[in-house]
């Protein structure tokens, strides 16, 4: 399997290009990017299929030109992958702690005030696991702890939950790649399979959207409120 078979995918999106732009210095751009992803402010990186891919390399069932694939040993990646995913978590709790409110304004592209008020109604209703869960949804799993830190939620919490939310992603995805891998069927529909945990990625952040959308035109409108 090489990355032709991604052809499809925009590059930056597509992890095995990525990968490969890195070279020699592959596993160290995977973590820079996991790193990144996990709250540095730039959301959109392919998180959960470059760690699919990962695994598949540590398996031998991936090939990527001008990659070793020795510095993609699975103890490698069950280690270090998680490590930049905790870091990367724990800098954007600070990115929003010191920052705080003045990063989110209703009229920006990404940081949106309604994205931390947002966040203020989701820990509530699920806690601190809710650091855990973002964690599996792309661009959630960037501004979960920049609003976590804006919002001042306990450092030793979102600690213990930021540990846990990297280590089941991290090595769980990688796992996946390391054990799915191997199968003819899978490195043949590696493009649909990405495509998919991609869908499966968003899909509780559509839910919710579509809940608040629900929610919001079932509230009557100022007329009616008037005419009450």
């Amino acid at each position: 399997m090489t990355t032709t078979t991604l052809a499809l995918m925009p590059d930056f999106l597509n992890p095995s290009i990525l990968v490969g732009y890195f070279g020699p210095w592959a596993l160290i751009g995977l973590l820079v990017v996991v790193f990144v992803e996990s709250g540095v402010l730039f959301p959109v990186l392919p998180g959960d299929t470059l760690l699919f891919v990962a695994g598949m390399v540590a398996a031998g069932h991936e090939t990527i030109e001008n990659v070793d694939p020795s510095d993609f040993a699975l103890w490698k990646l069950l280690v270090f992958i998680p490590v930049a995913a905790i870091l990367g978590g724990q800098v954007g709790y600070f990115i929003g702690r010191v920052l705080g409110t003045s990063m989110f304004k209703p009229d920006a592209r990404i940081l949106k005030q309604r994205y931390l008020d947002e966040a203020h109604a989701f820990f509530e209703q699920r806690g601190p696991f809710a650091i855990v869960l973002g964690r599996f949804v792309p661009i959630v799993r960037t501004l979960v702890p920049l609003t976590a830190g804006a919002a001042k939620m306990s450092y030793g919490v979102f600690t213990m939950f930021n540990v846990i939310g990297a280590v089941a992603w991290g090595v769980g995805l990688t796992l996946l790649g390391y054990g799915l891998g191997q199968f003819a069927i899978i490195q043949k529909l590696l493009e649909p399979i990405f495509i998919l945990i991609a869908v499966a990625s968003i899909m509780p952040m559509a839910w919710e959207w579509y809940k608040r959308r629900k929610a919001k035109g079932a509230e009557p409108s100022s007329v009616e409120r008037a005419a009450e």
